[in-house]
């Protein structure tokens, strides 16, 4: 078989004046296979279509009988096709029949046949049909032939995304691309959520896939592709990134991508073919999506975001975008979608419209999710290849609370959820009927139920909720979502409105916990190998004090005549706080010494989350106020257990011994030391975990506003002292258990406890 004398240009040509043609579907498919076959010089073109349910349809042929069309099906991984369709690689033997594969259709009349050609249809790495040419003689076809096949298929996938096929499609049998899927992720913030997606890194929309001059697209690319790593080049080696250290090595992986010779030539060869530059990077990525999707090593799978970021920023440079755009108008019923996302980004959406997020990374305790719980937004985190799967304006319904994810839903789907939304704003009228209801245990004990914040949106939850108050404030909320540095002024104005808010309750201010995954965008972010246990919270603003002290006089003065509660995050020692203390006595210092106002009383307190406070739990709870405990990183500091890393995140359970024993002794130090002890990280936020908690000696949580309403139900049905009693000897008698968690259930099961 020999090449057209057209080649492939030739054939994307013939290609863009049939999708021009005004016909409908099928008869632009047929003469779509039929071009394909001339220029070929094949006997026979087929074009096979991935069904929703899995199964290959044949959409159109040239060569095989006209009858098999939308007759012949097979599913993926049956016979060649769905080999081709399982695998994604193309096939290229002289001889189908001899393979092992090889299913015989005979409605088609392919048995004369002996040399064949696949390739699959791409988009996104994901498979929507299959591209087939077959000759009668032996041979095997040529790279050129391959690579224009490979070429055709992504005009098709265009073809396909288009919608243009789904009325070529049976009632009841959508085509692939469009198909309802149920994908499970794991829960991050409770909720249900229906809407439509909005991509936060919207996909580069090719619009013209034909190139029109091969070599000016060509001289496009290259300039694109010197342009990208003159960019890598620059943050491989800017000045402030250390010469040593897995994120260095990271860097060079990226750097060696974008010089790898193989991608290079494939790119190339794409252009040569007669795509346009865009259309080549699409392609080439698509391919490689596709066999890294299917790779079973996680390192490889790993390699897939690199890749993927690779062809984003040279999409973007060829299209002459920014990779950072502005903030996206939400439409009305919003559903954002994200490889990931860090805090400040969420924060950027309009919550009004926001009705949730999913996401292919994020553990529940990353900070997005708690940043999602909240702002009360359902959200779902580790759904794979959500991005490649969902486009822009899909139907998609969130469930926060069982970690699934529907993709274009069937109608009674949606119809089960929006009954199931309203069950739940049935519940929620329930427990805001417990608002006024003392939060008091069955045996008479007061807890304190106090809420978490950090934005001036948070503060109408106050009264919805019933918290008693504010027992975690995190002001560094208002310098992320800030495009500058805010002025003394504008944080005056912030905790001011906070304190006239609250009224007579009581609220804790957390000075700023920036650095790690917290970046301000105004401020030179720094590399380090480890950024959770990096150069962040208290350590900036010890060594960098000018920042604390403006923060520190700026809460001063917000308080003047009222009482303020200020504590230090990610204090590791005695001394660290000592220090802080003198920052604060300073200042006060100075606003008397100016006349200033000041605050009828300071109370300075320490967030426990460093398990070296441990072994000072003693000498630190003397020199404090109060305590509060962030169990988020206490828990992965105590576990050695990254909380943003999915293959641990979830390996150790709070709920287990080590854990309960360690947040048994901070409890316990308090108590001795006469101070009161807050926990007011996530864990306090489930009523089975917050049932634990006041067992083993707390009595004052702090939650998201959300949670209030569930622990305290849980609260008013539970009996302390038998909760105590129980939990207390499962702790001391431990043995060995990986987690008390069943043994807890059954207690609260039998006891009638709703959590």
């Amino acid at each position: 078989m020999r090449s057209a004398l057209g080649g492939p240009r030739l054939l994307l040509r013939r290609l863009r004046e049939v999708m021009a043609e005004p016909v409908n579907a099928q008869a632009r498919l047929d003469k779509i296979v039929t071009v394909i076959a001339s220029n070929m010089v094949a006997e026979v073109c087929s074009f096979y279509v991935m069904r929703a349910d899995n199964t290959l349809e044949l959409f159109a042929t040239e060569g095989l009988k006209r009858e098999a069309v939308h007759l012949t099906t097979m599913k993926a991984g049956e016979g060649l096709v769905g080999l081709i369709a399982q695998q994604a690689e193309p096939l290229n033997l002289p001889n189908a029949q001899s393979h092992p594969s090889f299913s015989y259709k005979p409605e088609t009349g392919e048995e004369i046949y002996q040399s064949f050609l696949g390739v699959p249809v791409l988009r996104a790495g994901n498979t929507l049909g299959v591209m087939v040419v077959q000759n009668r003689a032996h041979r095997l076809y040529s790279e050129e032939e391959v690579e224009a096949l490979q070429t055709t298929a992504m005009v098709l996938a265009e073809m396909i995304a288009s919608g243009e096929l789904q009325a070529l499609a049976r009632p009841g049998l959508d085509i692939a691309l469009r198909r309802r899927m149920t994908l499970t992720g794991e829960a991050l913030a409770d909720g249900v959520g229906l809407g439509h997606a909005v991509m936060h890194e919207p996909r580069v929309v090719i619009s013209n896939l034909i190139a029109d001059d091969p070599d000016l697209e060509k001289q496009r690319l290259d300039e694109a592709i010197d342009g990208l790593r003159s960019s890598i080049d620059l943050l491989v080696d800017h000045g402030d990134v250390a010469h040593t250290g897995e994120h260095r090595e990271v860097l060079e992986t990226f750097r060696m991508f974008a010089n790898d010779p193989g991608w290079m030539r494939r790119l190339r060869e794409a252009v040569l073919s007669g795509l346009t530059a865009e259309a080549a990077v699409e392609r080439v990525q698509s391919d490689n999506r596709a066999r890294m999707l299917r790779q079973t090593d996680p390192y490889l799978r790993d390699r897939l975001h690199d890749l993927d970021e690779l062809a984003n920023r040279l999409l973007h440079r060829l299209v002459g975008r920014d990779m950072v755009s502005g903030q996206i108008q939400l439409p009305e019923n919003a559903i954002v979608v994200a490889r990931s996302m860090g805090p400040a980004a969420l924060l950027d959406y309009d919550r009004s419209r926001l009705r949730g997020l999913i996401l292919e990374e994020g553990g529940p305790t990353s900070h997005v999710a708690i940043v999602a719980r909240a702002l009360g937004i359902p959200a779902v985190g580790m759904v794979e290849n959500i991005t490649g799967l969902v486009e822009a304006g899909d139907a998609l319904i969130v469930d926060g609370a069982t970690g699934q994810v529907h993709v274009r839903p069937q109608q009674d789907v949606e119809d089960a959820y929006k009954e199931k939304a309203r069950l739940r704003a049935r519940r929620q009228e329930q427990y805001r009927t417990l608002r006024d209801v003392p939060a008091i245990s069955k045996d008479g004990v007061p807890i304190s139920l106090n809420m978490n914040a950090g934005l001036l949106i948070d503060l109408p939850h106050m009264n919805a909720t019933g918290a008693h108050g504010i027992g975690l404030f995190r002001t560094e909320l208002q310098f992320m979502i800030a495009e500058r540095m805010p002025t003394p002024t504008e944080q005056i104005t912030l905790y001011k409105t906070v304190l006239e808010a609250v009224g007579d309750k009581q609220v804790t201010f957390r000075t700023l916990d920036i650095g790690g995954d917290k970046i301000l965008p105004y401020m030179r972010a720094r590399e380090e190998e480890n950024p959770a246990l990096g150069w962040r919270a208290i350590r900036i603003g010890l060594d960098r004090p000018g920042l604390l002290r403006a923060q520190l006089r700026a809460l001063l003065k917000a308080a003047a005549g009222r009482h303020l509660k200020i504590m230090f995050p990610m204090v590791a020692s005695v001394d660290e706080f000592v220090r802080a203390k003198a920052l604060v006595q300073r200042e006060q210092e100075h606003l008397v010494r100016y006349h200033h106002a000041v605050p009828e009383s300071v109370k300075l307190g320490v967030m426990v989350e460093v398990p070296s406070l441990l072994f000072e739990i003693d000498e630190i709870a003397a020199e404090a106020d109060f305590l509060s405990v962030g169990s988020n990183d206490l828990m992965q500091f105590l576990y050695a257990a990254d909380r943003e890393n999915p293959l641990i995140s979830n390996r150790f359970d709070p709920l287990g011994p080590a854990s309960l024993r360690a947040l048994r002794l901070i409890a316990e130090a308090g108590k001795k030391a006469g101070i009161p002890v807050t926990l007011c990280g996530e864990l306090g936020g489930k009523p089975l975990e917050a049932m634990t908690l006041i067992a083993i000696g707390y009595q004052s949580l702090s939650m998201s506003p959300a949670a209030i309403g569930p622990v305290k139900a849980m609260l008013l049905d539970l009996d302390i002292r038998a909760a105590r009693e129980k939990i207390l000897d499962l702790l001391d008698h431990a043995g060995g258990i990986a987690t008390l968690r069943p043994a807890i259930e059954a207690f609260a099961r039998d006891h009638g406890i709703p959590i």
